[in-house]
């Protein structure tokens, strides 16, 4: 005899039958069929179930009837990471091609959303099984204990494709951005690449909607309800500061989120990256301690998710750190494989192929295309944009992108005054050497290029002319 037939006795007969068979893995349709009811009625019934069982996922479903937990009932999403629900795009053609084009849309989004976005995100084949209507998209997403749902509709015409999406809350339905995308028809696949790229780089960057909209969802939270995704979306905002204080609060948040869930790839990926700079900023006194916490990290994150490419760029530049140098490429190059339509990705791979290992002249394309795919772009984008212009010799576009970065980073105060001395502006260059020394006493431009560290010839050799220009250490 089950559990829920022993200590769940407000489950009626139907109730029971259609928690089993959703437990089991069976759609709506196929419930309804095996038990001569509609679909609409067994959503009606798994709301009921959800509400008497404490589980608000299918997971924690299949885990009660499994037997998996004790005395209570099987966690709840509250307790795990949000869980995305992609609804297969709607296509407002009667063309037979354009249906089988957003199908395909629509899985090419579900796939790179669940490798990039950093959260669950539930199989095409499971949403397409729905066979939903927009206006069963809120129940649905309930059902499948979904926080965040994703719709679209496709219309093409004759020389363009238009394509909407929205991201909601599933709890409520309440739209949380939106976006629409118009494209010319071309290759039909190039267009699907396309359209892919551009949905996923705003919805899962590191400062993308999904994200944009955890952090407030957050803020609104009481502090002894926080969750490990919470600290982590925290954690990564004090982060991408780029100043000492920041990046000693993203390392407690961060390490909070891997106390509460050891499995968090992302928790440990962002937290070698602040330890990457705490060692190549000054911020920390140990910087060899600072270099084996960045290393131990990092390599939890490719043992938990050896396809993770901003873990593998992370690698790159903690080899080059250390010396290996052919190591560094290799796992820049692994890094691109598996993140060449990732902005973020991308972004980090500039900044490394500049300064780093690899070929400098390929850091231009590539964070062009990084702002590209990205009109989200967050700070710290501008600053890896300024010094990539700066090792080009490109000086007054590397003062711009600079001036649109992180205010209070020293690396960034660095590049600024190494531009500034590099087209005669002396003045402004000592002004901003003479903040650099105050505020960092420990930063050097020897430490700096010793730490990152700086290897490609060029780019040691552009940075310490610049420097004697500015009268910096």
């Amino acid at each position: 005899m089950n559990r829920i037939a022993t200590s769940s006795p407000a489950l009626s007969d139907r109730e029971r039958a259609v928690a089993e068979k959703f437990a089991a893995g069976l759609t709506y349709r196929e419930i309804g069929e095996a038990l001569f009811i509609a679909p609409s009625t067994v959503r009606t019934h798994l709301a009921s179930i959800y509400e008497k069982l404490g589980v608000r996922n299918k997971v924690a479903l299949a885990s009660y009837f499994a037997g998996a937990t004790s005395a209570q009932p099987a966690p709840s999403l509250s307790d795990a990471s949000p869980v995305l629900a992609i609804f297969p795009i709607e296509c407002l053609n009667s063309e037979e091609r354009w249906q089988r084009f957003a199908d395909g849309l629509s899985s090419d989004i579900t796939i790179d959303l669940a490798r990039y976005a950093g959260l669950p995100v539930i199989a095409f084949h499971t949403m397409k099984s729905l066979g939903s209507k927009p206006a069963d998209f809120a129940a649905d997403g309930k059902a499948l204990g979904a926080t965040y749902l994703v719709s679209g509709q496709l219309r093409a015409e004759e020389r363009r494709v238009r394509l909407t999406i929205e991201l909601a809350d599933a709890e409520n339905g309440v739209s949380l951005w939106s976006e629409r995308y118009d494209r010319p028809v071309e290759d039909v696949f190039k267009l699907q690449d396309s359209l892919t790229e551009g949905v996923i780089n705003v919805l899962a960057g590191c400062f993308g909607a999904i994200a944009t909209v955890g952090r407030n969802a957050v803020r609104r939270k009481p502090p002894a309800s926080l969750r490990a995704y919470d600290f982590y979306l925290l954690g990564v905002e004090q982060h991408n500061m780029f100043s000492r204080a920041g990046n000693v609060e993203a390392i407690r948040l961060l390490s909070r989120a891997l106390e509460l869930d050891p499995t968090l790839v992302r928790a440990w990926t962002e937290l070698a990256y602040a330890y990457s700079i705490e060692a190549c900023n000054g911020f920390g006194v140990d910087v060899p301690g600072s270099i084996e916490n960045w290393r131990a990290a990092v390599e939890n994150a490719l043992r938990l998710d050896p396809t993770d490419s901003a873990a593998h760029t992370c690698l790159g530049d903690l080899k080059g750190c250390l010396g290996d140098f052919e190591g560094a490429e290799r796992a820049y190059q692994r890094g691109f494989e598996y993140g060449s339509n990732h902005a973020d990705t991308l972004a980090l791979l500039a900044g490394s192929k500049a300064l780093v290992a690899g070929d400098p002249a390929e850091a231009i394309p590539l964070i062009e295309r990084a702002m590209r795919l990205n009109p989200l772009a967050p700070p710290w984008y501008f600053g890896m944009q300024g010094r990539i212009l700066f090792v080009a010799g490109r000086h007054r576009e590397a003062i711009a992108a600079l001036r649109r970065s992180s205010p209070d980073s020293p690396n960034v105060l660095m590049f600024l005054a190494l531009a500034h001395a590099a087209v005669s502006e002396t003045g402004e260059a000592a002004r901003i050497a003479a903040r650099l020394k105050a505020e960092f006493p420990d930063f050097s431009v020897e430490r700096f290029i010793a730490a990152y560290p700086v290897t490609n010839p060029h780019a040691v050799q552009a940075i310490r002319d610049a420097a004697k220009l500015a009268r910096l250490g």
